[in-house]
């Protein structure tokens, strides 16, 4: 019995030795999974984590980003700008280049006339003459023979220059073949920016060549006077004469900008004795007329003053508001239409009063004066009033509808 019950047992063990193996498996099956869950787990919890980290630092990062674009941006103009300045310095040394060139013309030019000093040591200079010319070779030889004539005898004065805006051959040949003056040329290659549409970029190049030579003059060649003439006139035997007396009244009084021996109104029509032509202008100087083309060359009065004898202080500031204030309260007021055949009626001077720009305009267009209106008043203007001599020794006011209050008249 004890046999049996013994291998009965045994049997069951042997039975049961595939369900221990296939428990254990599945033990092991499990315990492995759950490993492998728990790694799951705590990788799940640190992706998480990043996500999370990440989430926090998300705006961080934009601002980093903008940041970067922001700098990126700045160095582009950056670049931008110093490729602008090195255009701007190979301009600049271009100019440079070409100023050293003419210099170079120049020193050879007076040594060749063999110029050593443009002042001497017994007179000092009273003005340098400039001739501004561009491409007219015919007009600027009449301009440069009318010069000399009256000149010569003053020429150490008066030392002559021609300044040339651009690089006509013509022009250049013509004012190098003459020993008496001093050639200057301008080159200007800079594109013009106008400031208002619609406006002649003729003006701008005309304006920078007048500042060029200017600035040659008074700066390089140390003048404290300058002449300017344009290249299509002829001057009058008194012109030197006269500059010098302005020069005097220049120098006395300095609200005065400059002496002009040009008037729009000048003709013989509308003057009467040439000594008696000085007046005050708002323009103030013949730059106002460098603008002005002309067909023809202009020649100035041909009637010789004795400027140096005449007294010209009433010219001076303090004194000229009284001398015209008092002319213009003697004149009597001429009113209404046909303002021409009043005038003609009336021995005495007269003043007529416009209201605005085409009023003066139109009563210009009777009389047959300049009717040019520049920056709010008309051309040889002073405080507004027009003067010119009409066909006698009768002067004509034409005054503002402000102008009487200017010049302190009731």
């Amino acid at each position: 019995m004890r046999k049996c019950y013994c291998d009965y047992r045994y049997l069951l063990l042997i039975a049961a030795i595939p369900f221990i193996y296939i428990q254990m498996r599945l033990f092991a099956t499990q315990s492995q999974y759950a490993d492998r869950l728990a790694d799951a787990y705590v990788h799940i919890g640190v992706a998480h984590f990043e996500i999370i980290h990440l989430m926090n630092f998300y705006p961080s990062l934009i601002e980093a980003e903008n940041q970067c674009t922001k700098q990126t941006r700045f160095l582009i103009d950056q670049i931008s700008m110093q490729k602008g300045q090195i255009l701007s310095l190979e301009e600049e040394r271009k100019r440079q280049d070409e100023e050293c060139r003419q210099l170079r013309a120049l020193v050879q030019d007076l040594e060749r006339k063999g110029l050593k000093k443009l002042v001497g040591d017994v007179q000092v200079p009273v003005a340098a003459v400039v001739v501004m010319a561009c491409n007219r070779a015919d007009y600027l030889e009449r301009t440069i023979k009318s010069i000399l004539k009256y000149q010569s005898p003053v020429a150490s004065r008066y030392p002559l220059f021609v300044s040339q805006d651009g690089s006509n051959p013509h022009v250049k040949s013509k004012a190098l073949s003459y020993d008496q003056l001093t050639y200057m040329q301008h080159l200007d290659y800079e594109p013009v920016h106008t400031e208002r549409p619609g406006e002649v970029i003729a003006y701008y190049k005309i304006a920078r060549h007048y500042k060029w030579a200017l600035d040659q003059l008074f700066y390089k060649h140390k003048f404290s006077r300058v002449i300017i003439l344009e290249d299509d006139m002829e001057i009058a035997p008194d012109f030197f004469d006269y500059f010098e007396a302005g020069a005097a009244l220049l120098d006395r009084d300095k609200s005065i900008m400059a002496i002009s021996s040009w008037n729009d109104n000048g003709q013989k029509q509308f003057v009467h004795d040439p000594s008696l032509r000085v007046y005050h202008d708002n323009l103030g100087s013949s730059m106002g007329q460098f603008f002005k083309q002309y067909l023809e060359p202009i020649k100035l009065n041909d009637v010789q003053v004795d400027w140096k004898a005449m007294d010209l202080s009433y010219l001076e500031e303090d004194k000229y508001v009284e001398h015209f204030a008092n002319l213009l309260k003697k004149a009597t007021p001429v009113i209404g239409t046909d303002a021409i055949l009043k005038t003609y009626n009336i021995d005495g001077d007269v003043r007529i009063l416009y209201r605005d720009q085409s009023d003066f305009e139109y009563i210009a267009s009777q009389f047959g004066i300049f009717e040019e209106w520049k920056d709010g008043v008309p051309r040889t203007a002073y405080k507004g009033v027009v003067v010119f001599r009409y066909q006698t020794q009768r002067r004509v006011f034409l005054v503002g509808p402000d102008s009487l209050q200017q010049i302190g008249i009731r």
